[in-house]
C-alpha cells in the first residue's frame, strides 16, 4: 500500500516545484553555448499574471493502479496586502480514490507574500493530515539575512512551538513564490537557472534547466510549451530520495504551468491544469 505521507509529500503544493516550483544563479560547466540567466534578471514590461488569476489542477497517481485521482490543487492570486507586493494562496486537497482506498485525507494551504521577481516576505501554512493539524509561519528578515520558521499545534496550545532559523540569500523564495518567479523569467531552450528556496525553515538550492520546446495537449488546445526540469531530488535537495520532475510552461508571455510529471519510488504523479480563470490577456 502507498504510504500516505509520501503521497502528501509529492502532491503538496510546496513540492509542486516545483511543480512546481524558479530561479537565480547557475554555473553552466561545459555548456557555454547555452543561455545563462543570472540574478537579478530583467523584469518583463508587465507581470504575466494579475489579481484574481486562478489555476486549478488535478493530480493522479500511477503505480500498481493506473491513474487514480488523489488530489485537487489550486493557485489563486489575491489582492496585494501592500504596494509592490503580491499574495498567492495555494491549496492541495485529497479527493477520490485516495479517500476511498487508503482512507487517508489531507488539506494543505499556503499563503505566500512576496515582491514579484525579487523575494518572499512571509509564508503561512496550514497542514492537516487526518487528525494531525499543524500551523506554521516563516518570516524573512533581509536585514539580518535570516528566515525564522515557527510551527504550532492548534490542538495543543500549551505545547511549545517548534522553531527553526536559517541563513538566506538577498533573493529567496518559498515554494509558491518560486513558481511565479519562474513565470517571469525570459526562458528559452538551454536556459540554466537556480533559485534559493526556503521550505519549513530550511534553505535549498534549486537548479532548473529548460530542456526542450514541445507541443502539449492542454485545456487551451495543443500549444507550444517549454519543458522545464527542476533538480529537487537527491542529497541536500528538497526531496532527499531518488526521483525526477518535469514541468511544462506555455511558451508565451504568461508561461502558465499546464502540466507537471513526477517520477518517484511511490509511483508516477501526473498533475494537469483543469481550469483557469482571470488570465492576463
Amino acid at each position: 500500500m502507498v504510504r500516505p505521507q509520501k503521497i502528501v509529500m509529492y502532491l503538496s503544493l510546496q513540492r509542486f516545484i516545483l511543480s512546481l516550483s524558479g530561479i537565480a544563479v547557475f554555473a553552466a560547466i561545459g555548456l557555454a553555448q547555452e543561455s545563462f540567466i543570472s540574478s537579478p534578471s530583467p523584469e518583463p514590461a508587465a507581470l504575466p499574471f494579475s489579481t484574481g488569476e486562478t489555476l486549478s489542477y488535478e493530480g493522479k497517481l500511477s503505480k500498481i493502479i493506473s491513474g487514480i485521482t488523489v488530489a485537487d490543487l489550486t493557485f489563486t492570486v489575491l489582492e496585494p496586502p501592500a504596494k509592490g507586493q503580491m499574495q498567492v494562496k495555494a491549496e492541495a486537497r485529497s479527493k477520490g480514490t485516495l479517500l476511498k482506498l487508503f482512507r487517508f485525507s489531507f488539506l494543505q494551504t499556503i499563503e505566500s507574500t512576496f515582491r514579484p521577481g525579487a523575494r518572499v516576505y512571509q509564508t503561512k501554512k496550514l497542514d492537516v493530515q487526518k487528525e494531525r493539524v499543524r500551523e506554521s509561519e516563516a518570516d524573512f528578515d533581509y536585514g539580518e539575512l535570516r528566515v525564522t520558521y515557527t510551527e504550532t499545534n492548534p490542538k495543543e496550545p500549551m505545547s511549545p512551538p517548534r522553531k527553526i532559523a536559517s541563513e538566506i540569500k538577498p533573493e529567496t523564495h518559498d515554494m509558491v513564490s518560486a513558481i511565479y518567479r519562474l513565470r517571469m523569467l525570459p526562458l528559452q531552450v538551454g536556459s540554466l537557472v537556480e533559485l534559493t528556496v526556503s521550505d519549513s525553515g530550511l534553505v535549498y538550492r534549486v537548479p532548473v534547466k529548460v530542456t526542450a520546446r514541445e507541443r502539449v495537449k492542454t485545456i487551451f488546445g495543443k500549444v507550444w510549451c517549454l519543458k522545464v526540469e527542476p533538480d529537487v531530488f537527491g542529497p541536500d535537495r528538497l526531496i532527499e530520495r531518488e526521483g525526477s520532475m518535469v514541468i511544462w510552461l506555455t511558451d508565451d508571455a504568461r508561461k502558465i504551468p499546464v502540466r507537471s510529471l513526477v517520477h518517484s519510488p511511490v509511483g508516477k504523479v501526473d498533475i494537469k491544469l483543469k481550469a483557469a480563470k482571470n488570465l492576463r490577456s
